[in-house]
């Protein structure tokens, strides 16, 4: 089967040399060829061009006259199986609560997690299609899920069982992340060791013989997980073949980065408290700062410093932190949004950081994250747009009109 979409105004992100990360100054680099044609063969891109010389045939035929295609967003940081929205919480804050008072009274995450163990897998799974086919609609091709929300023996692996089910039905490219470190269940409460011997000794096992997992994550924050704790739990899943990604500094000045980069981590997300020496430890590491401007609107936080680590020769990537307590949105068109308007990103950086960028924090930049022959069709179609910076300008318009992935409208 072929597809071809021709009368393309704009193919953005349009490579012949497919690149692996991209740093710096060069975010602002987007190749994009104008009237162009691109051709699907089953599930790859076959090929692109301008339309002087577009194919005849294929087996369907878009006119996407007046559209940009894009390759699809890459969110390479979400939360998106959990068992109960929390606008509880959302009232409590708008009373005046702080996230951590929420969460010192048995909310947040503690809150999810009792929710989480009541629910059933199947339920579970049910829910979290519902959102992966959300979030598929906004242009999203490739997403990573994390556990977290069970706190528990039972619970993680059932969060990682429900995430491999999503794997074996969705079309979209899916990674699982162990994030069992993502708070104190209130059960270990004066037992933080024993935690941590369950999740290294117990969980990890049991996840590694499975195959339930490809990555592992730490919630290294002031109140959460400490630096040597976090170096704990990371080493522990690295002799189990998974490799590193971090929630940091997002409530502190945690050292979450640096213990990140030690630990040659894939990636570092939140980062909105990220100074100089924070900045100096990323530029001579392969870890990709990952920022979730969503989470800081929601919450109102600081945003991280974007400005500044791309004008210090950093790479960044966008993710949603798709999630029911500090972020509870998929919606990546409107992250791009927030990256422009309130951490100053060109629409051009903004679009690097949701694809490539994203693609390379999850591992799948060799096959996702632009538009490149050979890699797989995950791509949308634009509604009919002035220019490429219409789409972070016009947030909340529901600029993606059709979504193909896996070569598939």
């Amino acid at each position: 089967m072929s597809l071809l979409i021709a009368n393309i105004k704009a193919l953005v992100m349009a490579e012949s040399q497919p690149r692996r990360i991209v740093k710096g100054a060069d975010m602002q680099s987007v190749p994009m060829l104008h009237h162009a044609w691109l051709l699907v063969e089953e599930d790859k891109i076959a090929g692109f061009g301008e339309m002087a010389t577009c194919p005849e045939r294929a087996n369907e035929i878009i006119d996407a006259t007046g559209r940009f295609v894009l390759p699809c967003w890459c969110d390479s940081h979400t939360h998106l199986v959990f068992a109960a929205s929390r606008e509880e919480e959302f009232v409590h804050r708008i009373r005046g609560m702080s996230y951590e008072e929420i969460a010192r009274r048995g909310g947040g995450i503690l809150n999810s997690a009792k929710k989480l163990n009541a629910t059933t897998e199947d339920q579970l799974f049910e829910d979290a299609t519902e959102r992966l086919n959300e979030i598929m609609h906004m242009g999203t091709g490739a997403v990573e899920i994390k556990s977290g929300y069970g706190l528990s023996y039972e619970g993680e692996l059932k969060m990682l069982r429900v995430i491999r089910r999503l794997k074996e039905t969705s079309t979209l490219t899916i990674k699982s992340t162990f994030l069992g470190a993502h708070a104190i269940p209130a059960e270990f409460k004066d037992n933080r060791a024993g935690y941590i011997d369950l999740l290294i000794n117990k969980l990890l096992s049991v996840i590694a013989n499975e195959g339930l997992a490809d990555f592992i994550d730490v919630f290294c924050d002031r109140g959460f997980f400490t630096p040597e704790e976090t170096e704990t739990i990371l080493e522990a899943g690295a002799k189990r073949g998974l490799r590193a990604k971090i929630h940091a500094n997002e409530l502190d000045f945690s050292g979450g980065i640096q213990a990140g980069v030690k630990h040659r981590a894939l990636s570092v997300d939140h980062l909105e408290h990220t100074g100089d020496d924070e900045i100096a430890v990323l530029k001579n590491s392969d870890t990709m700062p990952t920022l979730l401007p969503s989470t800081a609107f929601f919450l109102g936080l600081t945003y991280p410093p974007a400005r500044k680590m791309i004008d210090s020769g950093l790479p960044v990537a966008l993710a949603s932190d798709y999630n029911p307590g500090s972020s509870p949105s998929g919606n990546m068109p409107f992250v791009l949004s927030l990256a422009c308007i309130k951490m100053k990103m060109l629409p051009e950086e903004a679009i690097t950081a949701a694809t490539i960028n994203g693609a390379y924090a999850m591992g799948v930049e060799g096959e996702l994250g632009s538009i490149a022959i050979g890699k797989r069709a995950n791509l949308f179609i634009t509604k009919p747009m002035t220019s490429l910076a219409y789409l972070p300008y016009a947030f909340g318009s529901g600029v993606v009109e059709r979504v193909v992935v896996r070569g598939k409208l």
